[in-house]
């Protein structure tokens, strides 16, 4: 069993790249951002009080996160792996990931870190936040404390697999499918 994390910071295009790569390798996307949408779109319990945490571009406390990702990890499916979008995003939830996937027989292969300057994600984000709806990306200042969030919790991350040996740079700046193929070379060569 393959499975990917893809990571980056907030507007690196790990959703478009994982749909990409979850289509090219016959992978499960799991992407807790789209998981986190519904429960607010359907303005669960969860939803409200995700929505209240996201608007702030703060982060879903791990317990949230990591029963969302175990429910998946046990619903019935034929794959050869998952593809990881969104989580972890902080080295407990990278633990408790490992141990999720310990109990189903697997581990993470590797992370592929789409590699964005801040200018080009604040670009990024602003133009997406025209038409995603996404409150979360259409105001500057909450950009900016997302991904000051990102390099405070999340960037430990690149230590935590790079000291495992599966930690894999990949530019993400580019054409999308030039920054695909990139994904796809390495997942290959892998």
């Amino acid at each position: 069993m393959i499975n990917l994390v893809l990571f980056g910071p907030p507007g690196a295009g790990k959703g478009t790249q994982a749909i990409y790569l979850a289509q090219t390798f016959n992978l499960v996307h799991l992407s807790t951002g789209d998981l986190l949408r519904q429960e607010i779109a359907a303005k669960t319990d969860l939803g409200r009080i995700a929505d209240e945490i996201i608007s702030k571009g703060e982060l879903v406390p791990d317990s949230i996160v990591i029963s969302m990702i175990e429910a998946k990890l046990k619903s019935p499916k034929t794959t050869v792996g998952f593809i990881f979008d969104g989580f972890p995003r902080t080295v407990n939830q990278a633990h408790a990931l490992d141990q999720l996937l310990r109990k189903h027989h697997s581990k993470v292969s590797v992370m592929l870190c789409l590699e964005v300057d801040k200018k080009e994600l604040i670009d990024r984000l602003l133009k997406r936040g025209l038409t995603s709806g996404r409150c979360d990306d259409a105001n500057e200042a909450t950009i900016e404390n997302r991904i000051n969030v990102y390099n405070e919790k999340t960037a430990p991350l690149i230590h935590y697999y790079e000291s495992q040996g599966k930690y894999h740079p990949i530019h993400g700046i580019g054409e999308i499918e030039e920054i695909a193929a990139r994904l796809k070379e390495t997942v290959e060569n892998l």
